[in-house]
């Protein structure tokens, strides 16, 4: 990160699409296999992109595997030091996840949110449906999507196109500043006929999708939005705690690390 800042922001979003896919009722998916290592999750069209992330820590991976280091200890960890390092919250983060042996434990495509349900109601309504099937309130929802504070969308990967702040390094709650004070447009990207929102013009040009937007349209959400555009500290404080739990979901066993 110190040599190519741009990493940070995909490290925290290896660790989240790492455990984002955690069913609470069936209790599949999430961390703790490690299993976004394999090609067939790696294959997963929300995960484009990160087979790139995947190899930059391989070889902290190899390092220490004598040591008993796991994939899905180091992809958490990632996540969390990266957070830290572009000036976020400290993460509490533990130790204790075992890989996976083989590509049997890859959850089922679809278990990430998508960005567009084709309006606010209906992705509102995902939001809560994805997020809620791993545990999480309103708050919670709205807390981590503060992370889109950091890094782009890539026209490649996701179809969208652009950064969400003008400090896509660096973690803020600009993010909600942004979403409620600037006058986002509908706007097509032009590579991919894909529908986001946008303000500014060129290397200006900020995105919001309309799972961001949804935020501010929704009722119960957009409470959360103001109180965390105002109160950083407390955006802070929420984010920390959900991400936290986030990377520990289906876990157990784990304990703290002195890394003094």
């Amino acid at each position: 990160m110190k040599a190519d800042p741009d990493k940070g922001p995909t490290l925290v979003r290896l660790a989240w699409h790492s455990s984002g896919t955690y069913d609470r009722m069936t209790r599949t998916g999430g961390s703790r296999g490690g299993t976004i290592r394999f090609e067939e999750e790696l294959a997963h069209g929300a995960n484009a992109g990160l087979n790139e992330a995947t190899a930059w820590l391989e070889p902290v991976f190899e390092k220490y595997a004598a040591q008993g280091l796991q994939h899905a200890d180091l992809y958490t960890l990632a996540g969390a030091t990266a957070i830290e390092e572009m000036g976020g919250p400290a993460i509490k983060w533990r130790a204790g996840r075992s890989d996976a042996p083989d590509a049997s434990a890859v959850p089922p495509e679809g278990r990430l949110p998508d960005a567009d349900k084709g309006d606010f109601e209906s992705t509102a309504g995902h939001l809560r449906a994805i997020f809620g099937r791993m545990g999480f309130n309103d708050r919670d929802i709205v807390a981590l999507s503060g992370a889109h504070a950091l890094g782009y969308t890539h026209a490649e990967n996701s179809g969208f196109e652009g950064p969400w702040t003008s400090s896509p390094t660096t973690f803020t709650n600009s993010y909600f500043t942004f979403l409620l004070k600037l006058p986002w447009q509908e706007e097509t990207v032009k590579r991919t006929g894909k529908r986001q929102y946008g303000v500014g013009k060129g290397k200006d040009h900020l995105m919001m999708l309309e799972s961001d937007l949804a935020l501010v349209k929704d009722a119960k959400f957009r409470p959360y939005v103001e109180r965390y555009s105002r109160d950083d500290a407390r955006f802070r404080k929420d984010f920390a705690a959900a991400f936290s739990n986030l990377l520990e979901l289906g876990c157990s066993g784990l304990r703290p690390v002195n890394f003094a």
